[in-house]
C-alpha cells in the first residue's frame, strides 16, 4: 500500500484519454477528387473498431494480449508466461505488458525503461481499465500504435503497405500488421522480408491457440501472395508546384499545426491531366532551348583507368532497371570517330553510339549568334574519350547492333507556366520550374520578371478606354524615331523597334499586332502615365509600377500569375475574377473552413474587353503571335521579349482558358539571338493548349452588345471602298466606329457609275458596297 500511495501520487489524469484527439493526416485532392499529397508529422488516419475486420482486431489481441478481456489492466498470467516463453527461449520473445499498458504508455507516461515507470504504468493501466470500457481502450490502442513507414495505427499502415483501408485486409495481411508493435524497424516487410515472415507464421500460431482461426485458415493466409506498394512521396509525385503553394497558404492562414495534425480534407482546383499536360510541355520546351543556346561540356572527364570501375559502378547502379527507349542515362565516351561520324558510349550494362544527327546542336554556347547559324560537323568538336554525359536511348538495337543514342544535358535555363479557367478563376495548372525535386522556387507566382511587350495590351486597353483621347482599333499613329533626355540626369532614351526599324504611318490595331515599341510609347504620352498605371491596378496588377515612359514597354516587373490575371479581364468580358486554388478546406470535425465563391468586379467595360479580345486575335493572325494558330481554333494572345532577350512570355486565351508561360534564366542572363517570346514561349504554349483541347469543340469569343463592326481600308483606318488595296473587318466600341470612306484615287468612277466627286457614304451604303 507504501509502494502504491508514493508510486500513485502525482500520476497524470486519465480524464484527458476521454477526448481523444490526435495528430491526423491532411489529405489534398485535385478537382476530380484523385489523392493529390498526403501532409503529416504523424500519418495516422481515426476509425472506428467497425472498420476494422474481425480476424485484424483478432491479430492483434493474440499477438499483444490474448487475455484482454479477462483482465483488470495488468495481466499477472500473461506475465508468467512471458517470463516462462523467455526463460525457455534463453531471450525475450514474448512480453508481459497488456494493451492497456500500452496505451498507458503512449498516452500518459515517457518511454524510460525504469521498474519506476512500470510500477506507475501498471497503476493507470487498473485505473483505465475501469474507467473505460475494453473497446473504448482497444479503440485507442489501435489508431495510435507505430507500425513502421511512418504510419501510425492499423488504417495508415494498411494504406502504407498494401494501399488500401484496413477493412479491406485479408487475413495474411493482417497477421503481417499485427507482428509489427514489437519491432517495426526490424520487422518491416518490405526492407526484412525474412524477419516479417517469422513474425506473421507466429501470430497465425496465436490466433490458432486463441481458437480465432483454425489450420487451415491459418496454412491458407501462409500461402497467400503478400503485393506491397512502394514507397512514394505523393507531394512530388503528383503536383508538387501546385501543393506546396497550397501548403504555404494553409500554413500562412490556419498555422503548422492545423496542417500537420488537424486532418484537413483540402479540395483544390488543379486537374492532374492538364497539369501532367503542363509539365511536359515546359519540359519539352526547356530542353530545346537549352539545346539552341548550346553544349556547356560534360559532366566530367575521367582518365583511362578511371573508366571501367566507373562502367562497373554504373551497371551495379542499374540492376532491376534495363533501359528502355526514351530514358536518360549516365554514360561515358570510350571512342570518338570523326570518319564514321560516331560516338561510342557505356552506360553500365548496356553500350551505343550517338550519330552525329543526334549531337549536331552542341555547339559551344555563344549569345551573339543564333542557334541555326552554327552546327557542328564533328563529334570531336563536342566530345572526347574519358566524358561522363548524359545520353537518351532512342531506338533498340537489332540484333548485334548497339543502341542508338542522343546526346542531352540537363537545362539550366527556367520557365514557368499558370493556366486559369476563364469564368471561374479556377488555376487549373501550375508548374514553377523544370524540376520541382531540384528547385521549389515558384517561378509562376514568386518571380518578379520584365514582361516586355506582354505587357502591352493593358496600355492599348487603357487608350480605348481614355474618356478623352478617342483611341480606336483604326486610329492612325506615326512610327517616327523619337528622343528623350533627361537633363539632371544628363541622359538620351531612343527607343526602337525590335527590328530596328521605323514603318510610318501605323494603324494603332497593327502596332499591338506587330509590337510596334515606339507608337505605343507615343500611346502612353497621349494618356498619361498615371493613368496607364491606375488602369493596370484595376486589371489586377499589384507589383511597383515605374512612372515613366519605359513602362509601355513592359520594363516594370511583375508576376506570371498576375499577367494572366490581366488578359483574364478580357477573356471574362471585363471582369475581374481573382484567379482560385482552393475549392474547400474541411476540418476534422466536418466544419467547412474555405468553400469556393468566385469572386467577380467590373474591372473595364465590357465592349473595351471584347475590343481588345479582337485585337489580340489580329496579333496571333498576323503578328507576333502567330504559332497559336496551330490550335485552329479563335485565340487571342500576345508575346513577350525584353530588350536584352532575359525574359520572354506568351500570354493567351481562349473562350475556355487564359495560360501564360514564362521563359528566362534566373540570374537573368541573355537567352541568346533570336530568342524571342514567339520562338521560346509560344511553342510551350501550344503543345500545352493542344493537349488540354484537343477533345474539346471549338468555340467562338461571345461578342459584346456595346460592339460594332466594320470594314474597314487597311491604311488609312477609314471605311474601306472596293479600291481599297487590303481590308479588315475591325470590331469598335458603338459610337467610335469611322463614319468616312477612304479616299477613292484609283478611277473616276466606282461601280455603279457614281462619278467620283459625288461619293457619300450614304451613296456608298445605298449600292451596297
Amino acid at each position: 500500500m507504501g509502494l502504491y500511495l508514493h508510486f500513485s501520487d502525482d500520476l497524470p489524469q486519465i480524464n484527458t484519454l476521454m477526448d481523444y484527439r490526435p495528430p491526423v493526416v491532411t489529405t489534398v485532392y485535385s478537382d476530380d477528387g484523385i489523392k493529390l499529397a498526403e501532409i503529416f508529422k504523424e500519418r495516422r488516419y481515426v476509425i472506428g473498431l467497425d472498420q476494422m475486420p474481425d480476424h485484424l482486431i483478432k491479430a492483434f489481441l493474440s499477438a499483444e494480449d490474448s487475455r484482454f478481456y479477462e483482465h483488470q489492466g495488468v495481466d499477472f498470467m500473461g506475465i508468467l508466461r512471458a517470463v516462462k516463453k523467455n526463460l525457455e527461449a534463453g531471450g525475450i520473445v514474448q512480453g508481459g505488458s497488456t494493451i492497456t499498458q500500452q496505451v498507458t504508455k503512449s498516452f500518459l507516461l515517457t518511454p524510460e525503461r525504469s521498474f519506476a515507470r512500470k510500477i506507475r504504468e501498471a497503476i493507470l493501466a487498473y485505473r483505465i481499465d475501469n474507467k473505460f470500457t475494453k473497446d473504448q481502450v482497444l479503440f485507442l490502442y489501435l489508431n495510435q500504435i507505430y507500425l513502421g513507414q511512418g504510419a501510425y495505427g492499423v488504417e495508415a499502415a494498411a494504406r502504407a503497405y498494401f494501399g488500401k483501408k484496413a477493412l479491406d485486409l485479408n487475413l495474411a495481411e493482417a497477421a503481417i500488421l499485427a507482428g509489427l508493435p514489437k519491432a517495426p524497424s526490424r520487422d518491416d516487410p518490405i526492407r526484412h522480408p525474412a524477419r516479417a515472415r517469422q513474425r506473421q507464421i507466429y501470430v497465425l500460431n496465436r490466433m490458432i491457440e486463441d481458437d480465432h482461426i483454425s489450420q487451415a485458415q491459418a496454412a491458407q493466409a501462409q500461402e497467400t501472395p503478400l503485393k506491397f506498394i512502394s514507397s512514394s512521396n505523393l507531394f512530388l509525385e503528383q503536383t508538387p508546384d501546385y501543393t506546396e503553394h497550397i501548403r504555404r497558404f494553409v500554413v500562412e492562414k490556419y498555422g503548422e499545426d492545423m496542417l500537420y495534425n488537424g486532418g484537413l480534407v483540402i479540395r483544390t482546383a488543379v486537374n492532374i491531366q492538364m497539369q501532367k499536360a503542363g509539365q511536359a510541355a515546359l519540359k519539352k520546351g526547356l530542353e530545346e532551348l537549352d539545346k539552341r543556346i548550346g553544349y556547356r561540356g560534360p559532366i566530367k572527364n575521367l582518365d583511362p583507368g578511371q573508366i571501367e570501375p566507373f562502367i562497373a559502378e554504373l551497371a551495379k547502379n542499374s540492376e532491376g532497371a534495363p533501359l528502355s527507349e526514351g530514358m536518360v542515362v549516365l554514360g561515358v565516351v570510350t571512342e570518338v570517330s570523326d570518319s564514321t561520324k560516331t560516338t561510342l558510349v557505356k552506360m553500365g550494362g548496356a553500350s551505343g553510339e550517338i550519330p552525329i544527327r543526334n549531337m549536331r546542336w552542341a555547339r559551344k554556347p555563344d549569345p551573339e549568334k543564333a542557334s541555326f547559324d552554327v552546327r557542328i560537323s564533328n563529334p570531336s568538336q563536342a566530345l572526347s574519350a574519358g566524358d561522363v554525359i548524359l545520353v537518351r536511348a532512342v531506338k533498340r538495337p537489332d540484333g548485334e547492333n548497339p543502341w542508338e543514342l542522343a546526346l542531352e544535358q540537363e537545362p539550366e535555363v527556367q520557365g514557368a507556366l499558370l493556366c486559369v479557367e476563364t469564368g471561374t478563376g479556377q488555376v487549373k495548372a501550375m508548374i514553377g520550374g523544370y524540376d520541382f525535386s531540384k528547385s521549389q522556387f515558384n517561378r509562376a507566382m514568386q518571380a518578379i520578371r520584365q514582361p516586355g511587350s506582354a505587357f502591352k495590351p493593358i496600355i492599348y486597353a487603357a487608350a480605348l478606354d481614355h474618356p478623352s483621347k478617342k483611341f480606336t482599333p483604326a486610329t492612325k499613329l506615326i512610327d517616327t524615331a523619337i528622343v528623350f533626355q533627361d537633363g539632371p540626369m544628363d541622359s538620351v532614351w531612343k527607343p526602337k523597334n525590335y527590328q530596328q526599324t521605323f514603318y510610318g504611318p501605323t494603324l494603332l490595331r497593327d502596332a499591338l499586332a506587330h509590337s510596334r515599341n515606339v507608337v505605343t510609347i507615343k500611346i502612353l504620352q497621349e494618356i498619361g502615365v498615371g493613368y496607364a498605371i491606375d488602369y493596370a491596378r484595376r486589371l489586377g496588377i499589384t507589383t511597383p509600377i515605374a512612372r515613366d515612359l519605359s513602362i509601355a514597354l513592359g520594363s516594370s516587373g511583375t508576376t506570371l500569375m498576375e499577367m494572366v490575371t490581366a488578359f483574364s479581364v478580357f477573356a471574362n468580358q471585363g471582369t475581374l475574377i481573382s484567379p482560385t486554388f482552393i475549392t474547400s478546406i474541411i476540418d476534422r470535425d466536418g466544419r467547412v473552413l474555405e468553400s469556393l465563391e468566385p469572386k467577380g468586379r467590373r474591372a473595364i467595360d465590357e465592349s473595351t474587353a471584347f475590343v481588345m479580345t479582337h485585337l489580340l486575335q489580329g496579333a496571333v493572325e498576323n503578328g507576333t503571335g502567330w504559332r497559336a494558330k496551330a490550335l485552329q481554333r479563335p485565340v487571342a494572345g500576345k508575346t513577350g521579349t525584353t530588350n536584352n532577350l532575359n525574359d520572354t512570355w506568351f500570354v493567351g486565351y481562349t473562350p475556355d482558358f487564359v495560360t501564360g508561360v514564362w521563359v528566362g534564366f534566373d540570374n537573368e542572363k541573355p537567352l541568346g539571338k533570336g530568342e524571342t517570346g514567339s520562338r521560346t514561349a509560344s511553342p510551350v504554349w501550344v503543345d500545352f493548349m493542344q493537349e488540354i483541347l484537343k477533345n474539346r469543340p471549338a468555340k467562338t469569343f461571345p461578342v459584346s452588345d456595346g460592339v460594332v463592326f466594320a470594314r474597314i481600308d487597311a491604311e488609312s483606318g477609314l471605311l474601306a471602298t472596293p479600291q481599297s488595296k487590303k481590308t479588315v473587318f475591325e470590331s469598335f466600341k458603338r459610337g467610335t466606329a469611322p463614319t468616312q470612306y477612304a479616299p477613292i484615287t484609283e478611277s473616276p468612277t466606282i461601280p455603279g457609275g457614281l462619278p467620283r466627286r459625288d461619293v457619300t457614304a450614304e451613296e456608298l451604303m445605298k449600292k451596297d458596297i
